[in-house]
C-alpha cells in the first residue's frame, strides 16, 4: 500500500512541476522568418560551408515568394514536390530558375559577410551561379543531400 501512496505522489509532483512550468499552454515554436539575416554558426570545413549556403540559398528563395524556408525544403525533395509547388505558388520554370539564382547569390553574399569564403571565392561562386543551368547547379553533389538532411 505505502509503494502505491508514494507512486501517487510522484505522480502528482510530475503533473503539478509540468503544469507549473507552462505544460498547459503549449504553444508551437515560431517558424524563423526567412527574409531575416540569419548569424552564421562559424562553419569549419567546406561541407559545414555549403550546409550554411544551401540553407541560406533555402530563406532567399522562401523569402521572395513569401513562404517558410520549410515549405522550400520540402518542395526539392523531388521533381513532382518541386512542380507541384510551383503550380501552387504560380510560378513557371523561368521565375522558379531566377528564385534559386537570387536565392544563391544571397548565399554567397552571407558567406562572404561572414568571412566564411574569401572575395575571390564568393566571385567565382557568383559567375557559377550566373551561368550554369540552375539543374545543373542542384545536380552538384552535396547540394541533395543537404537537403536531404534537413528532411530527416
Amino acid at each position: 500500500m505505502r509503494a502505491i501512496a508514494i507512486a501517487a505522489a510522484v505522480s502528482a509532483a510530475l503533473v503539478l512541476g509540468y503544469l507549473a512550468l507552462g505544460g498547459a499552454s503549449y504553444a508551437p515554436a515560431q517558424v524563423a522568418d526567412p527574409c531575416a539575416t540569419r548569424d552564421w554558426r562559424g562553419p569549419e570545413g567546406l561541407s559545414e560551408v555549403a550546409e550554411q549556403i544551401v540553407l541560406s540559398s533555402l530563406d532567399g528563395v522562401a523569402c521572395e515568394l513569401g513562404v517558410t524556408r520549410e515549405e522550400v525544403v520540402l518542395a526539392f525533395e523531388s521533381d513532382d514536390e518541386l512542380e507541384a509547388f510551383a503550380r501552387r505558388e504560380g510560378i513557371d520554370d523561368e521565375e522558379l530558375e531566377e528564385l534559386v539564382r537570387t536565392g544563391l547569390d544571397r548565399a554567397i553574399d552571407d558567406a562572404e559577410r561572414a568571412d566564411a569564403i574569401e572575395p575571390t571565392t564568393a566571385r567565382l561562386l557568383r559567375a557559377l551561379v550566373d551561368r550554369i543551368p540552375v539543374q545543373q547547379l542542384l545536380d552538384l553533389p552535396g547540394f541533395l543531400p543537404a537537403i536531404e538532411g534537413l528532411l530527416d
